[in-house]
C-alpha cells in the first residue's frame, strides 16, 4: 500500500486488470502554506535583486532576478494541483495517459499539478431524456460539466417506448430507475459514458421484460389467470431492477430501484382493446346478477311454500320465475301490470 493511497485490484469481463488507487491524505492545507511561503520569499529576493540591479551589481541582481522569476513560474504552475471535493463526490485522475489515482472522501488534497481530471460524462444529462447530450451551442450548466463524478443518488428518467408483450400486442411503457454511482474508477475506464450505457441497458432492459408478460390476461370471469404487466407492476419492476443491476456491474453503477411509471396500450389497438375489456366486465357482471337472482327466486319460492302463503302448481311457479328473472336481470325498470281477477 502506497503512502495516502488503499489500492484495489479489479478485473472487468475481458481480463483486463485495473488497479484503483484511492488517495486519502488530504495535504492540501500544508500545500498551501509551502506555497505561500514560497511566494513570499520569492517576492523578497525580487525586491532585493532589483535594489542589486539599482546599485550597478548587475551579475548578482541579474541571477537572483532570473532565478526568482523561474521560481514564481515554477509555483504558479504548482498551484494546479489542488482539489477540493465535496461530500458524496468524487474524482478521477489521470498523469500523462496513466491512472494516477481516484479521490472519494471530502476534503482539500493536493496532487501533482500536471493530473487531470477525467469524466466522459462530464455533458451528458440523462435527467433531460434518455441519452440526450447537451451541444456546444446550448448554455451549459457548470454543474454538468464539472470533471467530478457525482456519487448522489440520481434518476433517470426513461422515455416512453413501445414495446410488445407475450401475445404480440404493442404496448407503450414509461419506467424510471433510481441508481448512483457506487464504484468512479469502473465508471470512467470500463465504459465510454456511464450515463448514456445505463440509459441504453435500461431500454434494452424493459424490452426484455415487458415481452415475457401480457399486458393483461383477463377471463371471462374477471380475473388474472397469470402475471401481467398491468396486475403484477411491482413484481415485475423487481424483475427489472434485478436484470438491470447484472447489465451496469461491470460499469461500477448501482441500480436501487426501478418504477414502472407509464402504461398503456398502443394507440392503434387501444380501442379495441378497451371494448374487450368492457365485454370481459359485462359478461362477468351478467353472471354474478343471474347468480343471485336464480338465489332470490329460489328463496322466495321456498318461503312461499313453507309459510303456505299460496300453493302454486309447477305451470305457475315456471311463469313466476320466469317473471322474477326478468325483473330481476333487467337493464331497465319493469312495469308492474295489476291482475284484479282471480289468478286461476
Amino acid at each position: 500500500m502506497e503512502e495516502g493511497r488503499t489500492v484495489n485490484r479489479l478485473e472487468n469481463q475481458h481480463g483486463l486488470i485495473i488497479e484503483e488507487k484511492e488517495i486519502t491524505k488530504a495535504s492540501g492545507g500544508a500545500a498551501l502554506a509551502g506555497i505561500l511561503v514560497g511566494f513570499v520569499v520569492d517576492i523578497v529576493v525580487m525586491i532585493w535583486s532589483s535594489i542589486l540591479l539599482a546599485h550597478s551589481v548587475y551579475v548578482l541582481g541579474g541571477i537572483l532576478l532570473g532565478a526568482s522569476i523561474l521560481v514564481i513560474t515554477v509555483l504558479c504552475i504548482m498551484c494546479a494541483g489542488f482539489k477540493v471535493l465535496n461530500p458524496n463526490e468524487a474524482l478521477v485522475l489521470t498523469l500523462f495517459g496513466s491512472y494516477y489515482g481516484t479521490i472519494k472522501k471530502p476534503g482539500f488534497y493536493y496532487v501533482n499539478p500536471f493530473c487531470t481530471a477525467v469524466n466522459p460524462a462530464a455533458k451528458t444529462n440523462i435527467s433531460l431524456g434518455t441519452g440526450l447530450t447537451l451541444s456546444d451551442k446550448e448554455p451549459v450548466n457548470a454543474a454538468i460539466t464539472s470533471k467530478k463524478i457525482s456519487t448522489k443518488v440520481l434518476t433517470l428518467n426513461n422515455e416512453r417506448q413501445k414495446v410488445n408483450d407475450v401475445l404480440g400486442n404493442p404496448v407503450i411503457i414509461g419506467a424510471v430507475v433510481i441508481w448512483k454511482v457506487k464504484d468512479p474508477t469502473k465508471a470512467v475506464f470500463q465504459v465510454e459514458n456511464y450515463k448514456t450505457y445505463l440509459s441504453t441497458q435500461c431500454d434494452s432492459t424493459i424490452r426484455n421484460i415487458a415481452r415475457l408478460y401480457p399486458y393483461d390476461d383477463m377471463d371471462e370471469e374477471g380475473e388474472q389467470a397469470e402475471k401481467t404487466l398491468r396486475g403484477s407492476s411491482q413484481e415485475i419492476a423487481e424483475g427489472m431492477t434485478k436484470e438491470l443491476q447484472s447489465r451496469v456491474e461491470d460499469a461500477g453503477l448501482e441500480v436501487l430501484e426501478v418504477r414502472i411509471t407509464h402504461l398503456s396500450y398502443a394507440e392503434e389497438i387501444a380501442a379495441a382493446m378497451l371494448q374487450r375489456q368492457q365485454a370481459v366486465a359485462i359478461i362477468a357482471a351478467r353472471k354474478k346478477i343471474v347468480e343471485g337472482a336464480v338465489s332470490m327466486v329460489k328463496m322466495a319460492i321456498d318461503e312461499l311454500s313453507e309459510e303456505e302463503i299460496v300453493v302454486l302448481d309447477e305451470e305457475r311457479k315456471a311463469a313466476m320465475v320466469s317473471n322474477l328473472l326478468v325483473v330481476l336481470c333487467g337493464n331497465k325498470d319493469a312495469q308492474p301490470i295489476v291482475n284484479s281477477g282471480s289468478i286461476y
